[in-house]
């Protein structure tokens, strides 16, 4: 089985879980595959929590589940050393952050501490507790979800934090018809519960170090550069994307040219992950807000005003 073949068996296996949301599953995969992570916002009861799991039963990976809650502490994301009365020595008991893949389900219902703790392990890939350095396993992919409904006692992501995410999703409501089929396929036994791993650890991580060799001709790194740099200096946005989001969309269209089965980046690649890579990095000034302007408009805008490179990828 070629490698375009395994994904796309992936890809399927998803949706037999997730009805209708076809892009949502692509660009989860996309985050996996590039090593990073998502950030999922959306009202409750759409299938947030149903995406990550059959991401998790699809690859056969180590999955934890951390219900971010306000009395959650640091130690019960990364673990703590506890004392052994037995052998007189502490010993260290790993949170849930050691999984492959982790749901983070409502991260903005617990403390800015707590949400620290979770989004460095994001960033290095390791923990430090009692000056020991641990790494995290391998693959390791975080899912972020937060309600954006629910707003007395929550704490919002500040930027720099949302910064750490590679793509920010949205499921959506389905259509009456992918609801009445949603409705056929839990009539006894929910279909998560169901489905069959279709990818090993060992698969994941050669596909993701695969997904590093696709080639970005300097033309599409001057393209992504040049999209990048028009939101710091757009007069409708108070904060433009920084250079880590240059990198996050580099990494993330090189995964999904990887996935549409080539091994060069397109423009076209760039343009379709520009929002959802962006969009959440982006701070609308109060002027454009009033006017009704919103970061989807001002990033078509951009794109539409951004001369398109003629070479291949």
């Amino acid at each position: 089985m070629t490698q375009h073949s395994k994904i796309e068996e992936l890809l399927t296996n998803m949706e037999k879980v997730i009805v209708g949301k076809r892009d949502t599953i692509e660009l989860t995969v996309v985050a996996l595959l590039a090593g990073g992570h998502v950030l999922l916002e959306d009202v409750p009861g759409v299938g947030k929590t149903m995406l990550v799991r059959a991401l998790a039963k699809s690859l056969d990976l180590d999955f934890k589940r951390i219900q971010f809650t306000p009395d959650l502490l640091p130690s019960d994301v990364t673990g703590a050393s506890v004392y052994n009365q037995k052998d007189m020595t502490f010993e260290f008991l790993p949170g849930p952050i050691f999984g492959n893949i982790v749901l983070a389900d409502e991260i903005n219902r617990t403390s800015p501490k707590t949400q620290s703790a979770l989004l460095e392990s994001m960033e290095e890939r390791n923990i430090t507790v009692d000056g020991q350095t641990m790494a995290l396993k391998q693959p390791f992919f975080v899912m972020a979800t937060q309600n954006p409904i629910e707003y007395e006692g929550t704490y919002s992501l500040p930027e720099a934090q949302l910064d750490r995410f590679l793509i920010k999703l949205k499921l959506g409501y389905p259509t009456e018809q992918e609801e009445i089929d949603m409705l056929g396929r839990t009539t006894s036994v929910h279909p998560v519960d169901q489905i069959q791993a279709v990818m090993t650890q060992e698969e994941v991580i050669e596909l993701q170090q695969q997904v590093q060799q696709v080639h970005v001709s300097n033309s599409i790194k001057e393209y992504i550069v040049k999209l990048v740099h028009q939101t710091r200096n757009h007069p409708m946005l108070e904060l433009g994307a920084s250079p880590r989001a240059s990198i996050a969309l580099m990494r993330a269209s090189k995964s999904y040219a990887f996935i549409q089965g080539r091994d060069y980046v397109v423009p076209d690649d760039v343009k379709w992950l520009l929002h959802d890579v962006l969009s959440h990095r982006l701070l609308v000034s109060s002027e454009a807000r009033f006017e009704g302007r919103t970061v989807v408009s001002i990033l078509e805008e951009i794109t539409n005003k951004t001369r398109i490179p003629m070479e291949r990828g």
